[in-house]
């Protein structure tokens, strides 16, 4: 798929993978990105220097009437970026109550549905094109210490590969992005090593232009993806391992 002259819509827009999307697109020569997000204010400065590509629009992908909204009035779409995400830096146990986990399944699992299912006739009737989202790859395997966020990524995955069978009939190419620990204000917490938001951006789009359905960026992901498939309960004994320090250090900042 050619990414030049395309029409994107890119969620989370405002965030900083967000915006390094929107970099990244201007640089394939997209023809037009609807950049959506809560608080559209946080565009304007990327809008002011690209009036002519970015459309700044403001959506909830928590609220489907917002979503359902969107996807009427935005036609144009054959590539769809779903980008946002919530994440809560919670176990199950030990949070205090199950609302920050029913807040990362509205958002990072049926919000990601809300959009793949409104968008797919929008698609379908553009010639197919693309949906890109951002998983994790802690969709595979659960860090404790962001325990319910792991959890609605699992669900985000699996939401995921259904959509790619259901859109397969129509051309829709759908595709996984699993990086491990990307350096945002997300991941302040977390040892290094972390992959910087525009080598995701990168491997996302060459994605869509390759046509490949799962990908990893970074080294970290590359790693514990290999060695998912060599010693899965070693992986899951590493990362709890990691819960102790990372609350020490968080309790340090």
């Amino acid at each position: 798929m050619k990414l030049e002259g395309s029409v994107v819509l890119v969620t989370g827009a405002s965030g900083g993978i967000g915006q390094q999307f929107i970099q990244g697109l201007l640089a394939a020569g997209v023809g037009k990105i609807y950049a959506a997000a809560r608080k559209v204010e946080a565009l304007e400065s990327l809008k002011a220097a690209n009036p002519d590509k970015i459309v700044p629009i403001k959506l909830d992908v928590t609220n489907f009437g917002q979503v359902n909204e969107a996807a009427a009035q935005y036609q144009d779409v054959n590539v769809l970026i779903n980008n946002a995400g919530i994440t809560r830096d919670q176990g199950v146990i030990s949070a205090p109550d199950i609302d920050g986990a029913r807040q990362e399944m509205e958002t990072n699992y049926f919000g990601t549905m809300a959009m793949c299912r409104s968008f797919a006739p929008v698609l379908k009737a553009n010639g197919g094109g693309a949906i890109v989202n951002l998983v994790s790859l802690l969709g595979k395997i659960n860090l404790p210490f962001m325990g319910t966020y792991c959890a609605s990524k699992a669900a985000e995955l699996s939401l995921t590969q259904c959509v790619r069978a259901e859109l397969a009939a129509q051309g829709t190419l759908v595709v996984a992005v699993m990086p491990g620990t990307v350096d945002t204000e997300f991941a302040k917490y977390y040892p290094p090593p972390k992959v910087a938001p525009a080598e995701v951006v990168k491997v996302a789009l060459d994605a869509v232009i390759n046509e490949v359905e799962d990908v990893y960026p970074g080294d970290q992901a590359t790693y514990l993806t290999a060695e998912l498939l060599k010693d899965p309960k070693g992986v899951e004994k590493y990362l709890a391992g990691m819960l102790p320090g990372i609350l020490e250090q968080q309790k340090q900042q």
